[in-house]
């Protein structure tokens, strides 16, 4: 049975998702507010590593995560989805409230791709089946 950690500052959306991913056949096996709380919830799933050990783990997964994506390498996670970047090109913006033009750099632009178990498990639908979807 798939496990998950629940992140966010929420404590509304935090129970939603419990239920959701309850439902949806997950093991929720914790739930935290921000990244320190994250922090101690894997140095406590996780009872032979030293807090020092999960913080670094943990620091490298999310800097490698980052360094993916700065060399324009898609990022998949299995069962959450796929972080990718792209370019967008220079263009003429209108701020909303003056209506006065203004030019728009080019630059680069994270985006996510939610995996279909992701989905079925916010939607609350099982996710039998999605496992390899990926």
């Amino acid at each position: 049975r798939p496990k998950v950690l629940i992140c966010d500052d929420s404590p509304l959306l935090r129970t939603v998702l419990r239920d959701l991913m309850t439902e949806g056949g997950l093991e929720v096996v914790g739930e935290t507010t921000d990244g320190a709380d994250l922090l101690d919830a894997v140095f406590a799933a996780c009872p032979t590593l030293s807090r020092a050990q999960a913080r670094m783990i943990f620091e490298m997964t999310l800097e490698e995560i980052a360094d993916s994506l700065d060399r324009n390498e898609s990022v998949k996670l299995r069962g959450f989805g796929a972080f990718n970047v792209r370019s967008k090109r220079e263009r003429i913006g209108r701020n909303p409230k003056t209506g006065v033009e203004a030019p728009i750099k080019p630059r680069r632009v994270v985006t996510f791709k939610p995996s279909p178990v992701l989905v079925a498990q916010v939607n609350g639908q099982s996710i039998e089946g999605l496992e390899n979807a990926d």
